[in-house]
């Protein structure tokens, strides 16, 4: 092979990481394991500092070594951070802080290149990726003690207003890494210390305590300045818009996800904060977590494709099948599912397709993949849990809500008695006893949520604004992160929409789209095979990366908005869908997903600290795959099941929204994601298929018999919901557009009424009767006014005769 990696043995090898690269699902797919994939706030900490940078950075990262090394010269100092001492070493952070503050920006930026070398742990001294982690760690705590946190956040305010790059940016054909050097310099710094502080957090027994509380008040709060998560989600806009086309989202949105994660909270906070609340509104606990649940579940089977199908037809006429129907199917097993349905054919008893979700037998290929995992060093991922051995039966607890109560009673009544009582929940008279056993079961199944009580208590403020005052509003992370995003939160949705499409796999290059490759293309192509298939990784791997953060950032946003005020949900909700989300996501979903979720856009021997620690291999064909034998990509999963969870939210208990799943044709495009064996990833799936079965007609539920047992067996049953029939009331097309009006109109008297100082119902004001306070009223007249003020006098009021008697006549 020569110099250039194009030599004949490199050449098959290429051929066939490109071709794997794009296999069609339909190949190998029917035998994929269960993924043993364990859904988290984020993935491993290695990993999520490791996707920070690019691959076509790795060059820069000896700049960094460089500038250490210059400024310890001057300094006098050797150039190794090990052999300082403590004071030195303080001393040094203190000297580069003064630093950042001189005019020259190369000296500014030199200082900061130094910063960043400290925070990336002092790797070229290091023998091993655990030290250099070590390392990381005290350094970062030192730096933020030292105020570099902020002096960095300073430095990103003058670049976002360094207008100059901006118009150099603007005028180039094709933006490129160099355009966009100093901002990954100091959000680099930033995401470090971030992500390190987060990881701390994570970490019941850390010693750093009093710095990540103080470090999470810090960014949750803002003083006088703005909060850094809203001038984030300001470049955010500012780069869609095309006035800063140079910015490098990508580390703008690791960073904006993992500073909401830390001064927010992830999953556990928001479990804790709603029990929390559950117990101060006087609500009873809550006893299952959707999560915790989800992660006890075995994944099913996929049901049949169209080609399975038809495949099926044409052995069923060309060999006898074999008899199993007197067998115990289970549906965990693809092979064992097929013969099922090959015995079966489509018109058999539907009994056989149930979906056995608790059967103790599990594929056999997985033991093989789980081996390979196990082996996989390099990646080191959340552990694999022991699998919890689940109960036969039903996973979840049936709910009912008092709407659904009320229903009940009211058809009862109208049935056995003849009229209605309105507002009487109690009264049975007159009633069979089975309706008394129904409402009592009711009652005992009935859950509550806080989003029912906020609702109650803003329709009671509507209806009576001067007897019921509302509670002073608790200066919570979230209500101040609310505030601050109120004013502009439509145009943020509508930015990380469109990155979110930008990122998607299945997006078509256009000419109008913009351009997130700016902080991965570099100023020159590639001139071998070998260097366009490392660009081609890493530009897959940058858009997934991206994709991970818009997901969990939206999914952020909506939990703790929804906890906090179900209207703070329901306006970003609202926004999310007038921004054409729901097709989005669906969009996200049209594609190959097998591919996806098992995609291999990495190159570990080049993922960070990695590539700088240690003899580096030469890159070639076979290095590319060093380490590679993951069975699944954590971020793509962590993708998908955020994407789901989104349209969960935006769609639960919303007609017109579910309309516009069925309107989309969604059905099938869940159904072949249903081939991901996950289970979480199931679950959601079929929640949002149960929702619109009721539309989807006979024939649909007729020839999808499967798909409705594994939502019978994996998703909550709600008594007295028909989902499978199309029998409910509300399910009328007329009332859609007017259920969306009313519920904007709700959300839009909220936020006047608490988030704006001028008021609205003028009708219910305070009227002033006193004369002196009316007359001192002041009011700004103008220069001209002044000036001629006894001309005014003279013409208006001495002039004119005001005939007093009159006036009163016309009113009596």
């Amino acid at each position: 092979m020569d110099s250039n990696g194009n030599g004949k043995r490199g050449l098959p090898k290429l051929r066939d990481i490109l071709r794997r690269q794009r296999q069609d699902s339909d190949g190998g797919c029917a035998d994929s394991p269960d993924l043993e994939f364990v859904y988290d706030d984020t993935d491993s900490h290695t990993n999520e500092i490791a996707e920070l940078y690019s691959y076509t950075e790795q060059p820069e990262l000896q700049m960094n070594v460089k500038a250490f090394e210059d400024q310890m010269e001057q300094y006098a100092l050797p150039p190794s951070w090990q052999r300082l001492s403590v004071s030195q070493r303080k001393s040094v952070v203190m000297k580069l802080l003064d630093q950042l503050e001189v005019s020259s920006k190369p000296m500014r930026m030199r200082a900061a290149r130094c910063m960043l070398y400290i925070a990336q742990g002092c790797w070229a001294e290091m023998q091993s990726d655990a030290e250099q982690q070590q390392w990381t760690r005290s350094n970062v705590m030192l730096l933020y003690e030292m105020g570099v946190f902020n002096a960095f956040t300073d430095l990103l305010n003058i670049e976002i207003e360094n207008s100059a790059a901006a118009h150099v940016a603007m005028r180039k054909l094709a933006v490129s890494l160099a355009d966009s050097q100093d901002l990954r310099v100091i959000l680099s710094v930033l995401y470090t210390i971030t992500e390190v502080i987060r990881y701390e957090k994570a970490l019941e027994s850390s010693e750093y305590k009093s710095q990540i509380e103080s470090f999470s008040n810090e960014i949750a709060t803002s003083s006088g300045d703005e909060l850094l998560v809203v001038k984030l989600l300001g470049m955010v806009t500012r780069f869609c818009s095309g006035a800063a086309p140079h910015f490098p989202m990508k580390k703008v949105l690791l960073l904006l996800w993992k500073l909401i994660l830390v001064s927010l909270g992830g999953m556990n906070t928001l479990k804790n904060l709603k029990a929390e609340k559950r117990a101060k509104a006087g609500l009873p606990p809550q006893d299952e977590d959707t999560l915790d649940i989800a992660k006890t579940m075995r994944a099913s089977s996929p049901p049949a494709s169209a080609s399975d199908l038809l495949e099926a037809q044409n052995q069923k006429r060309s060999s006898r099948p074999i008899r199993r129907s007197l067998m115990k199917q289970s549906s965990l097993d693809d092979h064992e599912s097929l013969d099922m349905e090959l015995d079966g054919g489509i018109g058999s008893d539907n009994g056989d397709d149930i979906v056995d979700e608790y059967d103790s037998r599990r594929p056999t290929e997985f033991g093989e993949n789980q081996q390979m995992y196990n082996n996989y060093q390099h990646r080191p991922s959340t552990p694999t849990p022991t699998p919890l051995p689940a109960p036969r039966g039903l996973p979840w607890k049936p709910k009912v809500r008092q709407k659904d109560i009320d229903l009940f009673l009211e058809n009862a009544r109208m049935k056995f008695v003849g009229y209605n009582i309105q507002g009487d929940r109690d009264s049975l008279a007159g009633l069979p006893q089975p309706i008394h056993e129904g409402v009592k079961t009711l009652k005992e199944h009935m859950y509550t949520s806080l989003a029912e009580l906020q609702i109650q208590a803003e329709e009671a403020i509507a209806r009576n604004p001067l007897s019921n005052i509302e509670e002073e509003i608790e200066a919570t992370p979230v209500e101040i992160l609310y505030q601050a995003m109120l004013p502009n939160l439509p145009q943020y949705m509508i930015a990380l929409l469109k990155i979110l499409l930008a990122a998607a796999p299945t997006s078509k290059a256009k000419t109008d789209s913009i351009n997130i490759m700016a902080d991965v293309l570099p100023e020159e192509m590639p001139m071998t095979v070998l260097q366009s298939m490392k660009l081609g990784i890493d530009v897959n791997r940058h858009k997934e990366i991206i994709v991970k953060a818009v997901s969990a950032i939206l999914l952020l946003l909506l939990k703790h908005f929804k906890l906090n005020h179900i209207y703070q949900f329901e306006f970003m909700s609202q926004h999310l869908v007038f921004a054409n989300c729901i097709p989005l996501v669906l969009k996200f979903f049209n594609q190959n997903i097998m591919v996806y979720v098992g995609a291999k856009n990495m190159i570990p021997i080049l993922d960070f600290p990695s590539c700088v620690i240690g003899d580096q291999p030469e890159l070639t064909a076979e290095s590319l795959e060093i380490g590679d034998a993951a069975p699944y990509s954590w971020r793509n999963i962590f993708s998908c099941i955020n994407l789901l969870r989104i349209l969960n939210k935006l769609t639960k208990w919303k007609h017109s929204r579910i309309m516009m799943l069925v309107v989309f044709k969604s059905a099938p495009i869940l159904k072949r994601t249903l081939k991901v064996r996950h289970a979480m990833t199931q679950l959601y799936v079929l929640k949002l298929l149960k929702m619109q079965t009721k539309y989807l007609g006979r024939q649909w539920r007729k020839s999808n018999m499967k798909t409705i047992s594994a939502i019978y067996s994996k998703v909550r049953h709600r008594l007295n919901d028909d989902w499978a029939f199309g029998n409910d009331l509300d399910a009328r097309p007329w009332d859609f557009q007017a259920e969306e009006c009313a519920l904007r109109a709700s959300v839009d008297r909220f936020n006047n009424r608490r988030y704006t100082n001028s008021p609205k119902e003028l009708d219910y004001e305070p009227v002033d009767n006193c004369l002196s306070s009316v007359l001192g009223i002041p009011h700004d007249l103008s220069d001209n006014f002044k000036k001629h003020y006894d001309l005014w006098l003279e013409q208006e009021v001495f002039n004119n005769s005001i005939e007093w008697e009159r006036l009163l006549t016309e009113f009596v």
